[in-house]
């Protein structure tokens, strides 16, 4: 007997999505990139040194010009749309590319300065360099 997976429908594949969810939020998988869930997107690095914050997200075919970008009470939230082309009519069997609305956000340090934030989009990466307040930054101090 020949059982096309067209007859097993979607909720079977939804369902075991959501278990595969639930699993990686109770226990921490080593999970690489390709792996993110949906919700994670866009992947995200976060860095610093003494004198910036440095966030980089992961999302080439992004509109640069359609992103939000805002910090308030040291929240760095980003938010946009990444459209992708489908082809009428076309059957996919399998989509790995996001496609929808995304939204991130990141708990800033205290000592970041809210207006001084550079953001560039590049090659498809977001790079949002924050700078940290000058009073907070380490300073030498001379001895005479």
């Amino acid at each position: 007997m020949y059982i096309s997976m067209n007859d097993f429908g979607t909720s079977l594949f939804d369902e075991l999505r959501r278990l595969e969810r639930e699993m990686s939020s109770s226990y921490t998988w080593p999970s690489p990139i390709r792996s993110a869930p949906r919700g994670e997107y866009p992947p995200i690095n976060v860095g610093s040194n003494p004198d910036r914050i440095d966030v980089y997200l992961f999302m080439p075919g992004v509109d640069p010009a359609q992103l939000d970008i805002s910090i308030q009470q040291s929240l760095l939230s980003i938010s946009g749309e990444r459209r992708l082309i489908s082809e009428e009519g076309a059957d996919y069997f399998r989509r790995e590319r996001f496609d929808g609305s995304l939204r991130r956000v990141v708990n800033l340090p205290d000592d970041v300065d809210p207006d001084q934030v550079e953001a560039l989009y590049k090659d498809g990466v977001l790079h949002i360099a924050i700078q940290r307040k000058e009073a907070s930054k380490p300073r030498q101090i001379q001895v005479k």
